[in-house]
Formats: structure tokens, sequence, C-alpha cells
């Protein structure tokens, strides 16, 4: 197995724009799919997960094709009723996303058949919770333990609208009800627990879908059928969620001055400016904006003379539930101990990354406590380099990384090219960054 080998040390120094963002990515190539006329989108995330989504919808007979300088996307929209029905199995790879928003999309499609697989991890990785409230309205899904596991069978049905609440903020299970809601009979409502993500709902509302926000802390969303969804033109801003692990290098690697240009500041994403603000990092927000619904605008970010230990629980999590494995590492290097609860979410991601991040963290020597929804990190310690592994998750790779530099000590590790899945260029920018 190759094992990559990362040097302790040095500073990180430059300008960074980082993948565009991978929850926009997904939802821009579906609705663009199912709009009627040419959606053009801009900076889409050339990675693994997204291209599995636009294989799927090219396998159902949408056009999605590059311009000739690789920098745009074009799709040509089919219509809300225009998907066909496949001649093979639909593949969403490694992609929980594509997966779980697709059965949305595909459980009204009447009188055609789907069947939705991924690789082995995808596989094992449970989707009953977007399938029982689908039924709810309808529709007919099964598959392996009662329909919880892929591979899963789709029959499109009639679907009728419905008011339902989610057990979890889960912009996932969320979005897959308001693509079902777009062919039902009658007005949907989705009744959060917290806020989670709200992508769907905004680029719904810029492709003319009628979504009304309203309840306590906007928590209940109403779609109401009946709207055609028209192309348009989307730019996708950069991954909040991979610019968290040059927040983190940029507040803890002596030396480092850091910016990262056109992120994502939408504010159900920005847990982790919340988090750096409770650590007392030394970040700056400027040159902000508005681009197709979607706030964005440039963070620079330099070290701060010692971070303050910190507490993250079941409110904030929805807002920064993929930051968590960088933040563990973050705590390592906090004066005092910081406490992170209610993530249980984290347990069905590409892994389970409270157990792989307890895993990898203690042998480098940290001081971690794995609980049943989160950590406890005694942080002031500093780490050892080691030998580690990703374990194939990206977010991980990204995330030792990082703590690989600020070790004591040289490290290795193994299946690091994982970090690919949602930022391609993460080695060689890091290799650029490096002073």
């Amino acid at each position: 197995m190759y094992l990559r080998e990362i040097k302790s040390g040095g500073s990180l120094i430059g300008s960074v724009k980082v993948p565009g963002d991978k929850s926009i990515s997904h939802r821009s190539l579906l609705f663009g799919s199912i709009a009627e006329g040419e959606t053009t989108i801009e900076g889409l995330l050339p990675a693994e997960d997204p291209i599995s989504t636009a294989n799927c919808l090219k396998a159902m007979g949408v056009k999605i094709q590059l311009t000739t300088d690789n920098k745009i996307v074009k799709i040509q929209g089919v219509g809300l009723d225009g998907l066909k029905e496949p001649n093979d199995v639909l593949n969403c790879g490694n992609s929980g996303t594509t997966m779980r928003l697709l059965l949305g999309l595909l459980v009204g499609k009447q009188d055609r058949h789907f069947v939705l697989t991924g690789d082995e991890s995808l596989n094992h990785r449970p989707m009953k919770r977007v399938g029982h409230p689908l039924k709810m309205m309808g529709a007919k899904v099964s598959g392996r333990c009662n329909g919880d596991f892929a591979p899963l069978s789709v029959v499109g049905a009639q679907l009728h609208g419905a008011v339902i609440g989610t057990p979890v903020a889960s912009a996932q299970i969320k979005s897959a009800i308001l693509l079902a809601a777009l062919t039902a009979q009658g007005s949907t409502t989705v009744i959060e627990p917290a806020n989670s993500r709200d992508h769907t709902e905004r680029m719904l509302k810029a492709f003319g879908a009628n979504v009304q926000i309203s309840g306590e802390l906007g928590r209940h969303i109403t779609l109401r059928p009946g709207h055609k969804l028209s192309g348009t033109q989307i730019v996708v801003p950069g991954d909040i969620s991979s610019a968290s692990f040059w927040l983190i290098a940029g507040s803890l690697i002596p030396g480092s001055d850091i910016t990262i240009e056109n992120i994502g500041l939408n504010p159900t994403r920005t847990g982790i400016l919340d988090v750096l603000k409770q650590m007392e990092a030394n970040i700056e927000l400027f040159n902000k904006r508005e681009v197709a619904g979607e706030p964005l605008g440039d963070i620079r970010v330099v070290p701060s003379k010692q971070l303050k230990p910190f507490y993250i629980d079941t409110e904030i999590i929805p807002r920064l539930v993929d930051e968590v494995p960088i933040l563990a590492v973050a705590a390592c290097f906090c004066n005092g101990t910081s406490q992170i609860t209610g993530a249980s979410e984290l347990r069905i991601k590409e892994t389970d990354r409270l157990s792989v991040m307890t895993r990898q963290l203690t042998k480098m020597g940290a001081i971690i406590q794995e609980n049943p929804d989160g950590l406890t990190i005694q942080g002031g310690k500093g780490l050892t380099g080691a030998t580690l592994d990703s374990e194939t998750d990206h977010r991980v790779a990204m995330s030792l990384a990082i703590a690989s530099i600020l070790a004591k000590g040289d490290s290795t590790m193994a299946r690091s090219n994982a970090a690919s899945v949602s930022y391609p260029e993460f080695w060689s920018d890091l290799e650029r960054l490096r002073k």
C-alpha cells in the first residue's frame, strides 16, 4: 500500500481557491436536469461524488457537457417528467448525497423502474431514513434489510403531498422530500428539529419553484407543485468544508498567512466560523457579496497565540457536521478540554468518523475519548508523528495532513488519495502553500 510521507513543521503562506461547494454542485446538476431549457454551471466541483451524480443523470437521457475551456458545465434540461428509464442500474459510487437525492427525484416518475447501487461503503450506509418519509408520500422503495441498504429498487408512482417531521436535521432527507414534492398532488411541508443546510430551498426558488419558509426559526419548508423549473445560470462558491482545513491550519501553524478566496458564506454552513470565534482565532472576512442567491466572500487567517477550547452541541452540528474531523485536530492544540456532542450523524458518513478520528489521533498521542455521540479531547499536549491511515475517508485524510504538519516528527499516511473525493487538488495546494 502506498504511504505518503508528510514532513512536520514549516508555514503555509499564500492564497488558495478551494473547489466548488459539493452540496451546491450536486443540486445544480439535479435541478438543471429537471428544468426546462439550458442551465449553465460555473465552478462545479470536478470530484468523484458530483461526477457520480452527473453520470446517473446522463444514464437517464440528460445531456451534460463541458465547454471547450472546461470551465462551464452546460445542461439541457428534460423537464420534471422527462427522465428516461435507464438501461442499467444507476451507480452512485461513494456518494450518499447522490443516492439520497436521486431517491427523492425518482420516486414520482410514474411507470418507470430504477435500481440504485454504490460501492461497498455506500451500500452499507442507511437509506431508510430517506425511504421512510418518501413512503409517507406514496413512494415505492425497497432494498436490502427492509429497504435500509442499497441496492435499492424504485418503482415510480403518483405521490401525494404530506406534512413530514424529520427525526434529525438533515439536508439530504429534506432535499429528497422536496424533490419528490415537485410532482406530488398537493403541497408538502417538511418540519425540521433544527435548521439544516438550505441550499435546496434557495436553488429551487432560483429555478422557479414555489417554496415558502415559515415557522419558528424557519424550520417549516413548504413546496407547492405546479410550477415548472426554468434553466438558469449558477455560480458555485468555494466549499467552506474544504476551506476549514486551511482555516484551522492557518490558525495553528506558526508563521502562516492564508487567504481563501470565493468562499460560500451561507449561514446554514458557517458553524465553523462561529466555533473559530469561540476559540478566539484570528480570521478576517472581506469582499462579501451574493451570487445566485448564495452569499460568499474571502477569508484571511493568521495564527493566534493560543486557541481556547470549544464546546459543540446538537444545535450547531447541522451547520458544521463535515468540519468535525478537522476540529478534532484543532482541539488537540487548544489550551483545555474541548467537547463535541450531538454528533452521532458522523457514524454514518463515508466512515464512522468519530471512531476513525479517535483511532488515528490516538496514534499521534492525542488524549481523546470517544463518546456515543461525540468526542472529548484534552488539548495542549501536542501530537507526535505516526503511521496513519485515512481509512478511505476524504475528510479524515485532509485532517490528518494538517495534524501531521503540526506534529513533532514526520508522519506517513496510507490511502491519502481519498482526499480526491471532495478536493482533488488538496495535496498540490498544500505543497504550493508550504514555505
